[in-house]
């Protein structure tokens, strides 16, 4: 799995599931783009553990702190680095899992890319955990693009003979699971 994705921004994930903190660091941005760091935690709180049907039970704060990259409020045109700290795990629940994989989970595809080096506590770099700096990574970009007027929207207009003739008007981004129809 790459942890670095983009050209001219370039957004790095770090960090293991079951380390002291996972994180993002984005290179590219602009100097003096305004980062709301409320508009971030209402990011996070979408993405929460244990808030949604189908989620996992695991409770973190899932507070991004910043490291480097904003000062008053707008981006310094550096590397833009985020940390969130990681203080609910049981790296003991895992030791089995470092000779049989977990089915369903990357156990055996990080095995074979890295040769049995790989933290395999809670699925490590793996883990839906890094799910987490890729939110907060997607606020602050959102943040970027509205000041340029950009909003990005996009759904699913058909599977098969099965069509969506709902339109893509108002906002959907309040729901749960934000659907058109």
């Amino acid at each position: 799995m790459g942890s670095t994705w983009g050209n001219r921004i370039k957004i790095s994930v770090f960090g293991e599931s079951h380390g002291p903190a996972i994180g993002v660091v984005i290179d590219g941005l602009p100097s003096g783009v305004s980062i709301d760091e409320a508009g971030i935690i209402k990011e996070m709180q979408r993405r929460a553990p244990g808030s949604q049907a189908g989620s996992t039970p695991r409770k973190e704060a899932d507070l991004p702190t910043v490291l480097s990259g904003i000062y008053n409020g707008k981006t310094t045109g550096t590397p833009l680095a985020m940390e969130i700290l990681n203080t609910n795990t049981h790296s003991s629940d895992y030791d089995g899992f470092t000779v049989t994989p977990r089915p369903g989970h990357a156990d055996y595809t990080a095995e074979v890319k890295y040769h049995g080096f790989q933290d395999v506590s809670g699925g490590g770099h793996f883990s839906g955990r890094l799910t987490a700096p890729l939110c907060v990574a997607g606020g602050i970009c959102r943040q970027f693009l509205s000041e340029q007027g950009i909003r990005i929207q996009a759904r699913i207009a058909a599977i098969g003979d099965i069509c969506d003739e709902g339109e893509m008007i108002g906002s959907v981004e309040e729901k749960e699971f934000p659907t058109v129809s």
